[in-house]
């Protein structure tokens, strides 16, 4: 039933829901801006060794899944919005902290320090960003939006995944590492007036919420396919750990652009399991033209078809864990492909740097592996997936 304090939107993309969209990009933007800027730094600045750097990025992985178990219990006891703005202020304030050390030239006293800045870093933007993804960004659509609303506002956040370290390379040359810090800082500032912006209903807290719950964190029974994703995931958080060229990512983005344009003209009326294939042979495709071939040309073609590939996986399964959710679960299969996708990254440049030591050749390599892995798994997920579904 609506009421007077609830708006009713006919159209998808009205004021708020661009706000929303736009604050899910920025919010990603400021942990990607940081992915091949901030290894670089705690090399050269900190003389941290290439293992503990990469443990240092991979433990930002870990710290995705600190807070969201509590998820359900805050978004049911306080206003959701101010949830996602605290998580967003917290995340601030750590990115602020390393803006500190790095003015005053300081040099952290064990690598200790910078672990848990990095997991708790992680842990903010995890509740930030689960609560935005599944409870915010639905909010400001109505019902038989709410699958178009889920799989656009993701393309926002796709798109950073190109954009973020593009932008990172470019201030870090030009600037320094410091100016790469504000970039952030002025993302998640940005993203905590956009929710001010947004005007949420209150609901009155319920009583009977447990502390601790999978309720908008985790879809147990989505594993197969959580963990099909990572797979995916991995190779691209390995690929973003040892390329650095600001012409790799520029392309990255033009193939999640055609990628979109795929799924309009190409992909429409194609069997379900089509977008998932061609994606993972496209990577396979770029990563053998990278490893074996060293002219101009695969340098934009390359990334195009890891873009499109990625755009196309990244939809796709998206929509398969909301297929996959029951009666009132659309939130936490959202949370779920949230921390298959983002724990993936993280885990990947983490490998790629510590135990990879940063070769490209062998980080190619590997991330060639996972996706032939991938694939493998993925006729298997796919059966499995079409037994379970429940949408």
């Amino acid at each position: 039933m609506n009421s007077q304090s609830t708006p009713v939107h006919i159209r998808l993309w009205h004021k708020d829901f661009w706000l929303m969209a736009i604050a899910n990009f920025l919010l990603a933007m400021s942990v990607y801006m940081l992915v091949p800027t901030m290894p670089a730094w705690l090399m050269e600045t900190q003389e941290f060794s290439v293992q503990n750097a990469g443990i240092a990025m991979a433990a930002f992985g870990v710290g995705l899944f600190a807070l969201g178990a509590f998820i359900s219990y805050l978004v049911q006891h306080y206003r959701r919005n101010l949830v996602c703005i605290y998580a967003v202020l917290m995340e601030a304030l750590l990115i602020g902290a390393l803006y500190y050390l790095d003015g005053l030239h300081m040099r952290v006293a064990s690598p200790i320090i910078i672990y848990v800045q990095r997991f708790a870093m992680g842990a903010a933007f995890g509740l930030a960003q689960m609560v935005l993804t599944s409870t915010l960004i639905i909010d400001t659509s109505e019902s038989f939006q709410r699958t178009e609303a889920n799989h656009s506002a993701a393309w926002f956040s796709r798109f950073a995944l190109s954009m973020g370290p593009m932008a990172g390379l470019v201030i870090g040359r030009q600037l320094g590492f410091q100016y790469v810090l504000l970039g952030t800082l002025g993302c998640a500032l940005a993203v905590i007036l956009m929710v001010l912006m947004v005007n949420f209903p209150f609901r009155a807290p319920q009583d009977d919420i447990p502390t601790v719950s999978l309720d908008r964190f985790f879809l147990p029974h989505g594993f197969p396919l959580f963990l099909n994703l990572q797979l995916v995931t991995l190779a691209v958080g390995i690929i973003l750990s040892v390329v650095h060229v600001e012409q790799f990512y520029s392309m990255m983005m033009v193939g999640f652009a055609v990628a979109i344009l795929s799924q309009r003209f190409v992909f429409k009326n194609a069997e379900l399991k089509s977008e998932v294939v061609t994606g993972l042979i496209l990577m396979g495709v770029a990563l053998l033209m990278l490893i074996t071939r060293h002219l101009p040309i695969v340098l934009l073609a390359a990334p195009l078809f890891i873009g499109m590939g990625v755009g196309l996986i990244g939809a796709r399964f998206l929509l398969f864990f909301i297929k996959l959710s029951r009666h009132c679960q659309r939130g936490t299969s959202q949370s779920t492909f949230l921390l298959g996708w983002e724990s993936g990254i993280a885990w990947g440049v983490g490998i790629g740097l510590a135990v990879l030591k940063g070769d490209v050749l062998s980080g190619l390599v590997a991330a060639l592996v996972l996706v032939i892995v991938a694939s493998v798994m993925y006729h298997f997920t796919h059966n499995w997936f079409t037994n379970n579904k429940n949408r």
